[in-house]
Formats: C-alpha cells, sequence, structure tokens
C-alpha cells in the first residue's frame, strides 16, 4: 500500500480503509521443524485478514536461502507457478519445495517484480522474510542482510508463544527508519496447501483498524507488538527501501517479516 501522507482526520474523512493492505506471503505452515525435512512453500501477494483481492504476482526478481552452512543459495528454479484462489478472486502465485535439512536457521527472502496498484497509480515491492528453524539450534535468525528495505528481528520469528511479543528494527541498506510507519496483519484463515486457496475466515473484525493495524517504529527504527492468537502474523514497513520510482512511476519499496506463534497446549 502506498504511504500515505496525510492526517489521521484527513483518512477518516476521505474513508480510506486500512483493510486494502497488500502483503506479500512466503508461507509454510510449520516454522518451527523438529527435524530436518523438505517443505512446501505458497508465495501469494494478497490481503491476509480479510482474504479480499488477490492479485498476480508480476513475477520474481530474487528467491534465495541463508544457512549458516550453505550461506546464500539461490532458490529461484525451485519456483513453480500456480493459481491462487481468495475468497473473491484467483491471481497469480508461486509454489515451492525447499530442503530445510541442516540444523538451524533458515533464512529466505524473497524480491518480487514490482507490482502495479491501478488504483494508486504507484508500484509495490515487498521484499519479503520468513525464518525457519530445524531442531531449535538457533545461528542466524537475527542476520542483518543489508537489504534495501529489511525488518530484522530481535525476537526469534518462530519462537513465540501466544501472547507473547516480537520486536524487531526497521532498516535500509543497514540504517535504521525512524518512525517507519507498519502495517501488521493476521492470516486470518489456514491456507490449503493442497488445493492453492484461502480457507475460511476464523474471526471477524469490528471495525477496518483491526484488519489492518497501523503501529510506527521509535527514533531508532525499533517496534514492539504483541502477538494475541497463534498463527501468522505479517509485518510491513511501508516505503522504506531506497527505490523511489519504477518505470517512471512511483515506487513504494516496503520490507515484510512473516512471525509466528504458537498455541500453549
Amino acid at each position: 500500500m502506498k504511504k500515505l501522507v496525510l492526517s489521521s482526520a484527513v483518512v477518516a474523512v476521505l474513508g480510506v480503509s486500512s483493510a486494502m493492505a497488500h502483503f506479500q506471503m512466503v508461507y509454510t505452515p510449520n516454522t518451527a521443524l523438529e527435524k530436518g525435512q523438505t517443505i512446501e512453500m505458497k508465495h501469494v501477494f494478497t490481503h491476509p485478514f480479510a482474504n479480499e483481492h488477490t492479485m498476480d504476482m508480476a513475477g520474481v526478481e530474487e528467491f534465495y536461502s541463508i544457512t549458516e552452512k550453505n550461506g546464500k543459495v539461490d532458490l529461484k528454479d525451485t519456483l513453480k507457478s500456480i493459481t491462487w484462489k481468495g475468497k473473491h478472486n484467483s491471481g497469480k502465485a508461486y509454489e515451492s519445495k525447499y530442503k530445510a535439512r541442516n540444523m538451524g536457521d533458515h533464512v529466505l527472502v524473497m524480491v518480487p517484480t514490482p507490482y502495479y496498484e491501478k488504483n494508486e497509480d504507484i508500484y509495490i515491492q515487498q521484499i519479503t522474510k520468513t525464518v525457519i528453524n530445524v531442531a531449535g539450534t538457533p545461528n542466524g535468525w537475527d542476520a542483518e542482510l543489508g537489504l534495501k528495505a529489511e525488518i530484522v528481528p530481535l525476537t526469534k520469528p518462530y519462537s513465540i508463544w501466544e501472547g507473547g511479543s516480537f520486536t524487531g528494527i526497521v532498516k535500509s541498506n543497514g540504517k535504521p527508519v525512524p518512525f517507519a510507519e507498519i502495517e501488521v496483519e493476521y492470516i486470518n484463515n489456514t491456507p490449503d496447501m493442497k488445493n492453492n486457496a484461502m480457507g475460511p475466515n476464523k474471526y471477524e473484525a469490528p471495525q477496518d483498524s483491526f484488519v489492518t493495524m497501523g503501529i510506527k517504529a521509535n527514533k531508532d527504527g525499533e517496534f514492539t507488538f504483541a502477538l494475541p492468537k497463534a498463527g501468522f502474523w505479517g509485518f510491513c514497513a511501508l516505503g522504506v527501501g531506497s527505490d523511489k520510482e519504477y518505470k517512471g512511476k512511483e515506487l513504494s519499496q516496503d520490507a515484510v517479516i512473516w512471525v509466528e506463534a504458537k498455541e500453549m497446549k
């Protein structure tokens, strides 16, 4: 979503809805694996809470993993085009299989081709991170990658109980972004991995502001957010990337990270 330079009062008058937040998903059902295995992943550009319009992904510029043992490994050849079905429509997406064999942290990074948002006449590019761990050994989840737009976790993204909190720092090319605007959404369904579709919504929001929750980083680019429910939470820092234009139009280069909270049983 475009970073709007508007006061909250103006937003209210214009009726701008936070429910239209865009999130690039790099999704797998479990980020805390007991042992090494090959996992399935889905890469979808959507609105994860309301399950509204599913956007056609324009392509992928980069997709890679980073581990302590193997360093950076290009995974772009593992991507397969699919059609993903949302509540209202279907969109172009991707799937992949990843060999999460080594003990420790596997940081997965996707850099999609910028998406043209006709309603705002801008391009959106969400540089997205998901961290998977094998066997509970931590060895790289907090790595700073120096991305053009990045959320560096200060909390293990895969090791949070329901009701816990996540802390991160918003950075651009390694530098903190003061007072960055961050959108937060919950994957409000169980993605159907077999049929490439979103499941039914679990919860109803009492108001649009609960669909996409807006928070801000502090002067050092740091933020904390409590996770009230188990499942996957997406954090998107808007327009923090160093690239501001694409094909002659405004580019919102966002940083996205996915965090999983586990239920206590």
